[in-house]
This record gives structure tokens, C-alpha cells and sequence, in this order.
């Protein structure tokens, strides 16, 4: 099988999914829960599943693809990802996170001498589905982000918001994020995992780590009913216009939301524009 052959679908075995579950599960101990011994043996499990695959020839290349993933979910493991809105936090931040990207792509490309990971901006030109689309992020989000936000108290998980310098970092860091989301969960992981399995097995298996994520970041309570459909809806975006541009403009119109809702939930005297708040 060459990289990137669509037919390569590790040959229809749902053993070679087992490695990614466990790369999945291992994401979720270590992100959502912090059993640290349990999520490293089970990615360290996932890491000797895909060479069992590779070596048994359900799968090719199997244990690189896991590999890259495992090395920015590890590098994730390393820092506490709760939000900060200090300089060392912020710093703190740009390291793990750009180093969650970096390190994972530097190693497939030239260690493993695969394929290199793409990002595929795609421009602006939209067709009437997407702006329609864009619009409706902009409303669901209006109407279901307030709500989750101040009725959970999650807002709380993000350090109060007050002074003018404080709302600047904080629409710095909800956006980076945002941008950094796509960038790793979606042009790597569910691109990588796309080489491998179908569609929807690809994105369940993003999903997974995505979600565990934005637990870490702050979206708990009942946050993953909303962060499950909305990693799966991007994963799905850009399998069919495999637009990099899209998937962050729609992330980001969410992101907005959120950073409206964040300065409202600190500062509930101030002006605000939420009906369901």
C-alpha cells in the first residue's frame, strides 16, 4: 500500500482500530482523569498494538501514523492545561501547544520519512452551503453557549475577567487555541487516521482526544453533549472540502461566543447581549 492510498483501509480488520482505541483511552486517562501510570501504559499498549499490525501486515504504517499522534498527546500529558492567563501561563501554553504540532510533524516527516502532514489552507472562496453554515454556527452558538456556560458555572474554570489587558489575552488565548485545535486534532490526528480506517472510525477516534482536550481546557460538566457533535462535525467539514480556512473560521465564530460568554460570566453587570444567559 502506498501512503495516502484510499483502499488501504488496514484491510477492513477491526483489530488494527484497537491500537488508535487505546492511543484514545490512554488521551483520556491522562487528559480528563490525570491516572498518569494508566494513561501512559495504555498509549505505550496502542504503540505495541500498531507494530503487532504492521508486523502481521493487517496494516502498513500503522505504528508511525500512532505514533506522531502519541508523541503530541504525550507532550499534551506534560502541562497542566487549565486555563492561565499570566505570562508564564500564556507561555506555558505556546510551548506544550506548539510543541504538540511541531514535534509530532518534524518526527513523521523526517524520521519516519513518511508522507508529510499537510495543512491545506484552501482560501475563501465559499460556496452558499458554507456561509449558510457559518450563519447557523453563529446562532446555535449564541443561543446554547450562554446557557451551558453560566448554568454549569464552567465559566469559572477560566481565570475572572475585569481589566482591559485581561480581555486582550483572554481573545488571544481563546482564539490560539481554537487555531491550534485544528491544526493537531484535525490536520494530524484525523488526518493520519484517515490513511488507515474509514471515515467514521477516523473521526470517533479524533474525537476522542479532541474531547479529552477541551475537558482539560475547561468545556466539563455536561460540555462534552456539545464538544462530542462538534469534533465529529469538523472532521466531517474537512473531509469533504478539505479547507483548512473553513474548519478554523467556523471553530473561531464558536470561539467568539465563548469569549463574549467568558467576559459576561465575570462581569454579569456589564452589558451583554445573551437571551439565554
Amino acid at each position: 500500500m502506498q501512503w495516502g492510498d484510499r483502499d488501504g483501509y488496514v484491510k477492513e480488520s477491526t483489530w488494527a482500530t484497537l491500537p488508535a482505541v487505546l492511543l484514545g483511552l490512554g488521551a483520556m486517562f491522562l487528559l480528563v482523569y490525570h491516572q498518569y501510570t494508566l494513561g501512559y501504559l495504555l498509549v505505550a499498549c496502542g504503540l505495541f498494538g500498531a507494530w503487532l499490525c504492521d508486523f502481521t501486515t493487517l496494516s502498513v504504517g500503522l505504528l508511525a501514523d500512532i505514533t506522531t499522534v502519541a508523541t503530541g498527546v504525550v507532550i499534551l500529558s506534560l502541562s497542566d492545561l487549565a486555563a492561565d492567563l499570566s505570562n508564564l501561563g500564556m507561555l506555558r501554553f505556546a510551548v506544550v501547544l506548539g510543541g504538540a504540532v511541531a514535534v509530532p510533524y518534524a518526527l513523521h516527516r523526517w524520521v519516519f520519512r513518511a508522507e508529510p502532514v499537510k495543512f491545506p489552507w484552501g482560501g475563501w472562496r465559499w460556496n452558499r452551503a458554507q456561509w449558510t453554515y457559518l450563519a447557523a454556527v453563529v446562532v446555535v452558538g449564541y443561543l446554547v453557549l450562554p446557557w451551558y456556560f453560566i448554568s454549569t458555572g464552567v465559566y469559572l474554570n477560566w481565570p475572572p475577567v475585569h481589566t482591559p489587558d485581561q480581555v486582550v489575552r483572554l481573545f488571544i488565548g481563546v482564539n490560539a487555541v481554537g487555531i491550534w485545535d485544528e491544526l493537531f486534532f484535525i490536520c494530524i490526528v484525523f488526518t493520519l487516521y484517515r490513511r488507515h480506517f474509514k471515515l467514521w472510525q477516523a473521526n470517533l477516534l479524533q474525537a476522542m482526544i479532541f474531547v479529552s482536550f477541551l475537558w482539560e481546557l475547561g468545556y466539563q460538566s455536561w460540555g462534552p453533549l456539545l464538544t462530542i457533535p462538534f469534533a465529529l462535525v469538523q472532521g466531517a467539514i474537512f473531509q469533504l472540502t478539505k479547507n483548512l480556512a473553513y474548519v478554523i473560521t467556523v471553530h473561531l465564530l464558536f470561539d467568539l461566543v465563548v469569549f463574549l460568554v467568558l467576559i459576561h460570566g465575570h462581569n454579569p453587570a456589564w452589558p451583554h447581549i445573551f437571551i439565554t444567559a
